[in-house]
Formats: C-alpha cells, sequence, structure tokens
C-alpha cells in the first residue's frame, strides 16, 4: 500500500493547533495518548496506532497497557478514570451505534471522574484524533513513515 497524497503542512495547521493546546490541558498526557490509541484501532488507523503506541511507549506506558487498550474493559490495567475516557472516546468514535449517540451512562461516568475543563479536552481530543485517522485512512498514510 502506497501513500495517495501528501496533504502538507499548511492542512494540518487547525488541527496541530488542537494538539499544541491539548498539550497544555489537565488531562494526563497518558490518558490521551491510550484513547487516541484506542481511537485508532477502532478506525483502522495503522498510522495512528504506530504513531501514538510508540508515543505512550516514549512517555512511559507500560507493554500491558498498551497491549490490552482494546480490550480494556477485562484487562485490569486501568484507572476508573482511564476507563470513563475510553468509554467516551469508543462512543463519540461509534455514534452511528446509538440513535441517542453519546449515551448518558457514559458521559455521566466521565463527568464523575473529570472537571468540565477537562471533559472539554477530552472531546477535542476525541474529534481531533477522529480527524486524524479520517485524514490518514483515506490517502493511505503509511505506518513507520
Amino acid at each position: 500500500m502506497s501513500t495517495r497524497i501528501k496533504i502538507g503542512t499548511a492542512g494540518y495547521q487547525g488541527l496541530l493547533a488542537v494538539e499544541a493546546h491539548l498539550r497544555r490541558c489537565d488531562v494526563p498526557q497518558s490518558t490521551l495518548e491510550l484513547l487516541r490509541l484506542r481511537v485508532s484501532q477502532i478506525n483502522g488507523c495503522g498510522y495512528c496506532v504506530d504513531m501514538h503506541a510508540r508515543d505512550a511507549k516514549k512517555a512511559g506506558e507500560s507493554d500491558e497497557r498498551l497491549w490490552s487498550v482494546a480490550a480494556w474493559r477485562e484487562a485490569p490495567y486501568y484507572t476508573d478514570a482511564e476507563r470513563a475516557a475510553l468509554a467516551l472516546a469508543e462512543a463519540a468514535t461509534r455514534l452511528s451505534d446509538n440513535p441517542a449517540g453519546v449515551p448518558d451512562d457514559v458521559w455521566d461516568a466521565a463527568a464523575g471522574h473529570y472537571t468540565e475543563e477537562q471533559l472539554a479536552a477530552l472531546v477535542l481530543a476525541i474529534a481531533n484524533i477522529n480527524a486524524w485517522n479520517r485524514i490518514n485512512v483515506t490517502v493511505r498514510t503509511t505506518a513507520g513513515a
């Protein structure tokens, strides 16, 4: 598989600005990396799965947490707050799976662990990684590139 086109840095400026904002937010960066990894798995974005697994590993994530994020509900390695963020990420990524969008119980669980400002950051992170995934899957950006 080869990359169809290169979007170029100018095309990414808005998404990069959101990423810069998220690096300064009060949500643990490890949570954001796990969230990005899980959403990228759902969307089948090999480029982003590769990148975010590597970034999380460099940031100190354990192999067990990286290997099991696809099965986070059954794995013992995640905090309740991380589980709430991952559930929110999955629900917001799979909007077509639920006619109500993100269910109240999923939102309420996240709201029980995060402030309003942190919830806003989580929502932005979920939206942004979904955008990155859609771009990279569409243009077939190669993992490791």
